[in-house]
């Protein structure tokens, strides 16, 4: 409820960093008011410790502001004006999601602390001390809950990271290594540049808001947007009134009225605003629902209650570009013809495809969701949505397949209700080697990202996973890359947003006449034909349709297994595109050598 999911640490959405990032804020929250210069993380294993150099808890107060509900000082918002979240929850969350959390605050030369196992207090006392004034927390995930788990220091480092570009002046030591910018976003941007940008970056501050932009030769968009802070990667209303501003600015600059996809076509940049009281959807804080800049309620002299709000998000983002952004331009005139030529390139581009597309794109709209290569759910019906609970917000999927046999058992199998189930004609094309001509021509492409839902804008994506579920042979990973190849030169803010995942599918069953097991590795087949010891029978899966749907649900189910396709934002995709779809180079097959695992590593062993 309070922390998205559990997950074992594969994703950077996964429970036990929103743990870390819980106890950071708080910490990140006394920077902000004016209160120490430094925060430590330190992770060795499982056992996480922070320790900040602000205020400290009040002595008093330490048991109940990290046990019970609705304490602390946040509650006061002339304390905590723009915090990321109000509600006094999140370290209660993770001293109850914890094996052992420990907290000891330090205040003027006298110290309190506490030690918790999962939530129930064991000791704790009181005491002088040399310590700097701040607070210390040291917890440890419960196995309990997260199971076989470990940190990703690569997910932690960017959190870092972002955390010190949003926090100009602050010190994160992470492990012994310090992270500091003297720049914001534009450090953010400039050193997680991918492609080469077509003009130096634009900078732009105000209160309660800062903006980075430039363009490159890519496609897409690559916008990173934060709120109070906190790294919003599903966007929300913030990014949205972004996106609106720089094609509106632009289009008023240049007096003509461009499309706003080529606008924004191949932009980089970021967004960081600063809200009272952010209305985030989700405890997990990673979409911005908010409206208003701010809001209050007071009682008027008659004693009646009354509504204050500031201005919507939108017009005040809306102002502060056109503003801005404007002056800029007409500041620094030399790279005013680069952008107007790269908004001319994507427009030139869109138009010569557009009528190759149309007629694909009129036959899929007559025919809407019933799309003759996909199964949908009930969660989508006629683009109407249908049960809209949040479970159903969260798991809805769809699985990418190829062939009949593999599409039947994953229908048969899947839960409907947010379930859907794309089926593939053979192998796609090859989008790294045919251009977007090729694209707009190919029907079964065109099936597919009307089947997404994005034609015409990321934002109405009809799934929150998209599953690649091929066979575990040469064919099904071929069909794999070229699923893989196709978002990532198209369409790689699905990517870079987290929606992509590959189903991992079983490799073995090892059974006996009383039990079954399912292994994904040579490694867990060893384990259970140890475990089941005797009259052992092994099958080894290549194809999904040799999994009964009886056996599939299992797969797909809340157990399922998914790898996330990662794409870290300083990652040349020209760069990966080329070594894995270009040319067969030493230097791939060398790779291919070292990371290869022969059939006969997989075959079954003699029982």
């Amino acid at each position: 409820m309070y922390i998205g999911r559990l997950g074992n640490g594969n994703n950077p959405g996964d429970g036990i960093y929103v743990l870390l990032k819980e106890i950071v804020d708080n910490s990140i929250d006394e920077f902000a008011m004016g209160y120490g210069k430094e925060v430590r993380i330190n992770i060795q294993m499982n056992d996480v410790t922070v320790r900040d150099f602000g205020r400290g808890i009040p002595l008093d107060s330490v048991v109940k502001a990290v046990s019970i509900l609705n304490t602390g000082g946040k509650f006061d918002d002339k304390v905590f004006k723009k915090s990321v979240g109000l509600n006094g929850v999140g370290t209660k969350a993770v001293n109850a999601l914890s094996e052992n959390f420990y907290v000891c605050s330090y205040r003027d030369g006298q110290s309190s602390w506490a030690r918790f196992e999962r939530g129930e207090l064991k000791e704790s006392g009181k005491g002088e001390t040399h310590e700097k004034n701040g607070t210390l927390v040291t917890f440890t995930p419960d196995k309990m809950m997260f199971g076989d788990y470990a940190y990703n220091m690569d997910f932690v480092e960017t959190m870092v990271k972002n955390y010190s570009y949003l926090k100009k002046g602050l010190t994160i030591n992470f492990n012994g290594t310090p992270y500091k910018s003297e720049n914001g976003l534009l450090d953010l941007v400039n050193e997680n540049l991918s492609d080469e940008p077509l003009y130096p970056p634009i900078h732009l501050e105000g209160e309660d808001i800062e903006i980075v932009l430039s363009h490159c030769n890519a496609y897409g968009e690559n916008i990173a947007s934060f709120v109070n802070g906190q790294n919003t990667r599903d966007g929300g209303t913030h990014l949205a009134a972004y996106r609106e501003a720089i094609a509106k600015t632009l289009k008023d600059f240049f007096k003509k009225n461009y499309d706003p996809s080529d606008c924004r076509q191949g932009i980089v940049g970021a967004i960081s605003i600063q809200i009272q009281e952010p209305n985030f959807e989700g405890q997990t804080k990673t979409k911005l629902g908010s409206n208003y800049m701010w809001e209050k309620q007071f009682h008027d002299e008659s004693g009646a209650l009354k509504t204050d709000i500031g201005p919507t998000i939108r017009s005040y983002v809306n102002d502060f570009v056109s503003k801005n952004l404007d002056n800029y331009l007409r500041i620094h005139k030399e790279i005013v013809p680069t952008i107007e030529e790269k908004i001319k390139s994507s427009q030139q581009e869109r138009e010569e495809i557009s009528g190759i597309q149309k007629k694909t794109r009129e036959r899929n709209k007559r025919t809407n969701v019933y799309n003759p290569k996909l199964r949908d759910c009930r969660y989508h019906f006629n683009d109407k949505v249908t049960e809209k609970t949040q479970e159903n917000i969260d798991n809805s999927s769809i699985f990418i397949t190829e062939g009949d046999s593999a599409s039947g058992t994953i229908t048969k199998a899947r839960n409907a209700n947010y379930q859907a189930v794309f089926s593939l004609r053979g192998k796609p094309l090859n989008c790294y080697k045919e251009g977007r001509k090729k694209f707009a021509e190919n029907e079964e492409l065109n099936l597919l990202v009307s089947a997404l839902g994005i034609e015409d804008d990321l934002e109405n994506l009809r799934y929150n996973n998209i599953i690649v579920a091929t066979d575990a042979d040469d064919d099904g990973m071929h069909i794999r890359m070229l699923v893989l190849t196709f978002f990532m030169k198209y369409y790689p803010d699905l990517i870079r947003r987290g929606h992509v995942h590959i189903l991992q599918t079983p490799l073995f069953r090892v059974r006996n006449k009383k039990e079954n097991r399912y292994c994904y590795s040579p490694e867990e087949k060893e384990k259970a034909i140890a475990a089941l010891k005797t009259g052992v029978e092994i099958t080894r899966f290549k194809g999904l349709g040799e999994i009964s749907s009886d056996e599939f649900v299992h797969f797909i189910g809340p157990e399922m297994r998914l790898d996330l396709v990662k794409l870290a934002e300083e990652e040349s995709i020209a760069d990966i595109m080329s070594f894995y779809m270009g040319d067969n180079t030493l230097e791939r097959q060398n790779f291919i050598r070292a990371n290869l695992r022969s059939e006969e590593e997989l075959e079954d062993v003699n029982i």
